[in-house]
């Protein structure tokens, strides 16, 4: 964490100074605002934070209830959410109160009496180590908790707008094209109605969404006509892995277990099996008690005695995407830019088994929080935003393909699976995917030709920017290279020099001085004359050399930039390989160098060679402008 740099911080130094509309916000929404975000669940939450970090963007988020969520359903943390925690700042805090998931057991009928469970198989949970982050459980009313912070701490002092409901939206002409009609639903002014005029609109209202009605978007999909019961409960058992994530098959039926935050809690999906195609929902009246004796059925020999029910559900498995994420109709397609987005479960529904709605809705807000920012601070042409419904809505369909295999396997019972280990070897052989960092978004204006891809092999185009230990080389701290990324809006350039040490000529110094000097670098040609020359691109090199053989006083001045009214130096973009863990090797990275482009949403933009200047020019020219 870096402070200071404006004068001397005696206060939470997460608490950044009010700025821009910040400075005076309204209590009451505004007749006028650039983005409207309608749903406070955790793809509204995420794409409002994102948003708040930007002082010239009047950004409200509302929501229908009277205030905060108190019992989230999702609760299910992927690796991949946990980097992006860690770029908005509170990865350490939520891992200090989540139950961390390292191994998963499986049980299945006794052989020899199959009336009884007993336990087959164990499986760990990242066994490839895939991230440094772990697999997380914890309430998504926390996680919007975390975001709302982020938020309020931010320059904007954004918060929601509660006891708001959507009812309709038109989009015209003008400034503020999309006219949104809302309602009242708390306090004295409840049921009436209210008038927003919007530059851009959200919809992050969730499965039955009101904005997706609005634009014409259509789900497609199929019901799997099986049922499942839900509940999160405190209860004394004698089953051995209670605080043990579990994959339970039984000739009663399936559950799948998991230990939630705190120690006692624990959840069930409690197979509730076939649902008639006429049975109308009546499924869905199943009590508690039924739910709960079910669950017992298939502990057998072990039984359940519930003391107190936090929350519970009955629901039945669906599998549907929506055929566009934005209100540009196909015939529409390049002849204007969209107006309104929808992401979340807005756009996809799927089960709750995989762990995956919260965690993909999250990434759906990242990817379209940073494009709108870049648009409304002009930064960057309106057909920046016609990316998020390209690239995101591909993720969505390949998300709903796993979920229907693995729900399926779940809902077999063990003599219907063609092998008896095919459900942990499905868990363990596809960890990636649910982990989140399957996600390889396709060429476009943001992700570059992948000519040069060879140069850093273990930094895929489109891929999520897999972090790697380094030194810094002005402290000598270990670090992780990706930690330092922030939700700030900035482009990360990462310069991996060759081997030439550090003030003798090199590919690197050449590229920094041009970087410096150049009227065709983007730091001259794409960062506002009056900020910091590092506000629109973090610039930062990693040395072949120990830290100890780095000069610093060597390091080009591009390296070591001078921000904020004093012109202080920054000394936390140099840095130097682990002599235990060399980035070079461990990523792949040709000892020539190269240069690795990141997105603002941590995803690989592109790989160019150290000499490639002209190429590294002319991939943001279309994406920002001069300033």
């Amino acid at each position: 964490m870096q402070f200071h740099h404006h004068g001397y911080v005696s206060t939470d130094p997460r608490m950044q100074a009010p700025a821009g509309v910040g400075l005076n916000r309204p209590e009451e929404l505004p007749e006028k605002v650039d983005v409207l975000i309608v749903g406070t669940g955790p793809a509204g939450m995420i794409t409002a934070a994102q948003l708040s970090q930007f002082p010239s963007i009047t950004t409200r988020i509302i929501e229908r209830r009277g205030g905060r969520l108190a019992i989230g359903q999702a609760d299910g943390i992927q690796a991949r959410s946990v980097e992006t925690f860690q770029a908005f700042g509170f990865a350490e805090r939520i891992i200090a109160e989540a139950y961390r998931i390292t191994e998963m057991a499986f049980w299945k009928p006794d052989p020899t009496d199959p009336t009884r469970i007993i336990r087959t198989a164990r499986a760990v949970d990242d066994p490839t180590g895939i991230s440094e982050f772990p697999h997380l459980i914890v309430n998504q009313a926390r996680v919007l908790d975390y975001f709302a912070d982020v938020m309020a701490n931010s320059p904007t002092r954004m918060k929601p707008d509660y006891g708001y409901e959507f009812l309709g939206l038109e989009v015209g002409e003008g400034e503020y094209p999309v006219t949104v009609r809302l309602t009242h639903t708390t306090g004295a002014l409840e049921g009436e109605g209210r008038i927003v005029h919007a530059k851009y609109v959200v919809g992050a209202d969730g499965a039955r969404s009101g904005v997706r009605h609005a634009i014409g978007c259509t789900m497609a999909g199929d019901q799997a006509f099986h049922a499942w019961g839900v509940m999160d409960v405190l209860a004394v058992t004698d089953f051995p892995d209670i605080r043990t994530k579990c994959a339970i098959q039984s000739e009663a039926g399936s559950i799948l277990h998991i230990p939630r935050e705190g120690g006692y809690l624990f959840r069930m999906y409690v197979d509730l099996g076939e649902v008639a195609a006429d049975n109308k929902g009546a499924i869905r009246s199943t009590t508690i008690e039924e739910i709960i004796a079910k669950a017992n059925d298939i502990l057998h020999p072990y039984t359940l005695d519930v003391k107190n029910v936090a929350w519970h559900s009955v629901y039945e498995v669906a599998h549907r995407l929506t055929d566009r994420f934005d209100d540009v109709v196909p015939e529409d397609l390049g002849s204007r830019t969209p107006r309104v987005f929808i992401t979340g479960d807005a756009c996809h529904t799927h089960s709750a088994k995989a762990g995956q709605g919260m965690n993909v809705s999250m990434q759906d807000g990242f990817n379209l929080g940073w494009k709108l920012a870049h648009v409304l601070d002009g930064r960057s042409p309106e057909s920046l935003l016609s990316t998020y419904s390209a690239e995101r809505q591909v993720v969505a369909k390949n998300l709903i393909e796993f979920d229907k295999e693995w729900s399926t396997l779940m809902a077999r019972k063990p003599e219907e699976l063609s092998d008896p280990a095919e459900l942990e070897t499905f868990y363990t052989s596809t960890a990636e995917f649910p982990a989140g960092f399957m996600t390889q978004y396709a060429r476009s204006m943001v992700i570059g030709e992948a000519t040069h891809e060879a140069l850093a092999v273990g930094f895929p185009l489109g891929k999520r920017f897999k972090s790697a230990p380094v030194v810094r080389v002005a402290d000598a701290n270990p670090v992780q290279l990706g930690h330092h990324h922030r939700a700030d809006g900035r482009w990360r350039l990462y310069a991996f020099a060759d081997a030439a040490a550090a003030g003798a000529a090199s590919g690197v110094a050449d590229w920094a001085e041009w970087l410096r000097t150049s009227p065709d670098s983007p730091l001259l040609v794409h960062t506002p004359k009056d900020t910091d020359v590092d506000s629109v691109f973090d610039v930062k090199v990693i040395y072949q050399q120990a830290h100890t053989a780095i000069d610093i006083a060597r390091v080009p001045d591009t390296f070591l930039p001078r921000v904020g009214p004093f012109e202080l130096i920054d000394y936390e973009k140099v840095y130097a390989t682990d002599p235990l863990h060399d980035i070079f090797d461990l990523r792949g990275i040709d000892r020539g160098g190269a240069v690795v482009v990141v997105r603002p949403d941590q995803y690989v933009a592109n790989v160019l060679p150290l000499s490639a200047t002209d190429e590294l020019a002319a991939f943001f020219r279309p994406i920002l402008f001069a300033r």
